[in-house]
């Protein structure tokens, strides 16, 4: 063998070498894209609110169960009135980058501005719960899928039962949600629908903004204004636990019927002994969990449906003595 072919040989076998040390320190697949856990915000209304405290549960169990998928950054607001706070949070979850936004909005229109320069930023928003308003959202052109209840149909269902109760010409009343949230604004339309039915009169409907002390001071000036009260339907519980407080200091417990919605557990003492009639289950920890499923699905290149509609129970005492008390549902992954 020649010197020449000898060195070729030998710069041969370095270039295989050094050929074989680069694909060694490569990836298998070098264009694959970098798979990263997707961080999804929910914002919720007011935590002292043990609806959406439920709802944080139901979501923070089902991040448990899928933490290789995403990160939850779980935020609320602490008055149901302070919508500056809800938008301030949209913004710091539009600053940090967040992959989605999945929002109880606590006023259906004021927040849909800033969720819409979340969307511009190229951030996946749902909106749960409390359903966004038609015109803000064509004013914006913007449409952003909703993931809730029914909740013209699940005060309705609460009402008509009430209605079995009831005489026609009896007079009842209403305790209102936050007269701009489109969930306050359903429950008293299905409320109102079910007492036409009933052939009862509404004398009076007022809001009370989901607050138990301030539905304590409403329902008291009710019952002054409207001595013959049969009944006072409640847009909330918390609202339902201000009626009884107030319909207790007058000395009528138990002689008007108390309508509820949510099915926090604190109520449902209060059902069991008569002193509340009924109450709406919207299972708050799932529409939660729906919400972030859909987020999760756009990110992944899905096409969310416009609305996906999640379950409403009557709640009456019937249903609880045949219930052992009532714990988050277990979410499914």
């Amino acid at each position: 063998m020649s010197n020449r072919t000898g060195m070729r040989r030998v710069a041969a076998a370095a270039c295989v070498a050094a050929l074989a040390g680069l694909l060694a320190g490569c990836p298998e697949e070098p264009h694959a894209p970098t798979q990263r856990k997707r961080r999804v915000a929910l914002i919720m209304k007011s935590l002292a609110n043990e609806f959406f405290k439920t709802m944080e549960e139901g979501a923070e169990a089902h991040q448990k169960k899928n933490a290789g998928h995403y990160e939850l950054i779980a935020n609320g607001i602490k008055d149901e009135r302070d919508v500056a706070k809800q938008i301030g949070i949209v913004e710091q979850m539009i600053a940090q980058k967040v992959d989605a936004i999945v929002i109880a909005p606590a006023d259906s229109a004021a927040l849909v501005p800033v969720c819409k320069r979340a969307i511009d930023a190229g951030i996946v928003v749902v909106n749960i719960d409390n359903k966004f308003d038609e015109a803000a959202l064509q004013e914006r052109k913007v449409q952003i899928p909703f993931v809730g209840p029914d909740n013209r149909k699940g005060a309705r269902m609460a009402g008509e039962h009430l209605g079995t109760r009831l005489k026609r010409g009896d007079k009842v009343a209403i305790v209102q949600g936050i007269p701009n949230a489109i969930n306050g604004v359903m429950r008293r339309l299905g409320f109102e629908a079910a007492m036409d039915e009933a052939g009862a009169e509404v004398v009076t409907s007022q809001t009370a903004y989901w607050e138990m002390a301030k539905a304590e001071k409403v329902v008291s000036g009710m019952l002054t204004q409207h001595p013959d009260l049969k009944a006072i339907l409640c847009a909330n519980d918390s609202m339902a636990l201000g009626a009884v407080a107030a319909l207790k200091a007058a000395g009528k417990l138990g002689e008007v019927h108390v309508v509820g919605f949510d099915n926090i557990s604190a109520i449902q003492e209060y059902i069991l002994d008569g002193k509340v009639l009924c109450t709406v289950d919207q299972h708050a920890d799932q529409i939660a969990v729906e919400g972030i499923r859909m987020a999760l699905d756009v990110l992944a290149g899905e096409t969310p449906p416009p609305q996906r509609d999640t379950r409403v129970d009557l709640i009456t005492a019937e249903v609880l003595k045949q219930r052992k008390p009532k714990e988050p549902a277990e979410p499914q992954s």
